[in-house]
């Protein structure tokens, strides 16, 4: 055992002389992501099982903070609530609608392409300017924007508090989610079908392919599995860690909690409670829990290329 482990050893030490140039270009990102990236992490794991305020030194407290986030806290459960809803709609039907616009517009002019790839990016990127419009389309009065359409052609008599409303804040932050989700996934798959070799489509004709979508499953798809397993992490990203659209649209803390999300959960403990060994063990949950969804992804798109 000793030997083999010493033999791995000097073969790793032996690859990195022989391409220490390559690991010298590297260094800088490998700091950056050690420092700023893997560190948190490793220092967030281990105040999940203390009980730190930063004005006084941690004090190690084994397992309480996860004993109370699943057993006391009920706020917690609920943004756990929330945060599978919005993810088994906003990570599924974001991932397939990115894909389908993507694959609809692929074969465009490539002026066309880019204005259109433009177009749906851009919500992904106004940041203040979406939520300021939202708030004006959602206002809770007679004057914000839907409200008024519904009550003119009488679909409601009075104005809906779309934002305060315990029943329709989550149907709402859902939407608008929605709405922003069209971001690296959609790139990633432009790109991808951009760099799906034309003679492969060739092939497949002279074997028999006779529409778009037979050479969107036999082609398309399996020549294209890489970029599709980077959209799936990115969207499952994006469905887990949903907070500025609730803070924004809805407030922090939301009525009722009915718009709280596992992040918003840990804003609250961590930047507002400053309770940071408790949000360290609420964050540790959702890496996990993201994980797991990932791993599950990945297994089920791995087998799109075999």
């Amino acid at each position: 055992m000793m030997k083999s482990q010493t033999i791995k050893t000097g073969t790793l030490l032996q690859r990195m002389r022989r391409h220490r140039e390559s690991y010298l270009l590297m260094l800088p990102y490998l700091l950056f992501f050690t420092v700023f990236t893997l560190a948190p992490v490793v220092v967030a794991f281990f105040l999940s099982f203390m009980e730190y305020n930063m004005l006084q030194p941690p004090r190690f407290v084994f397992l309480a903070n996860y004993i109370r986030m699943f057993l006391e806290d009920n706020v917690f459960l609920t943004a756990v609530s929330n945060t599978l809803k919005i993810a088994v709609v906003i990570g599924p039907v974001s991932y397939m609608l990115c894909f389908f616009i993507a694959w609809v517009i692929n074969d465009l002019k490539p002026a066309a392409r880019a204005l259109l790839t433009a177009l749906f990016y851009i919500p992904t990127v106004v940041g203040g300017a979406a939520w300021a419009v939202w708030r004006l389309l959602l206002s809770g009065d007679q004057y914000g924007l839907l409200n008024n359409i519904l009550m003119s052609v009488g679909i409601i008599y009075e104005p809906m508090a779309w934002l305060t409303e315990e029943a329709t804040i989550l149907p709402v932050l859902i939407i608008v989610q929605l709405w922003m989700s069209m971001g690296i996934s959609f790139l990633s798959f432009i790109a991808g079908m951009q760099t799906v070799d034309i003679s492969l489509y060739e092939a497949g004709m002279m074997d028999g392919i006779k529409n778009r979508f037979q050479e969107l499953w036999y082609i398309t798809l399996p020549a294209m599995v890489p970029q599709l397993l980077f959209g799936a992490i990115m969207q499952i990203i994006s469905a887990f860690t949903v907070a500025d659209v609730s803070v924004q649209l809805a407030g922090l803390p939301s009525t009722n909690y009915a718009g709280e999300t596992i992040v918003t959960h840990i804003m609250d403990y961590g930047s507002i409670r400053y309770e940071f060994g408790y949000a360290c063990a609420m964050s540790v949950v959702l890496v996990l829990l993201m994980q797991g969804v990932r791993a599950l992804v990945t297994k089920m798109l791995s087998k799109v290329g075999t």
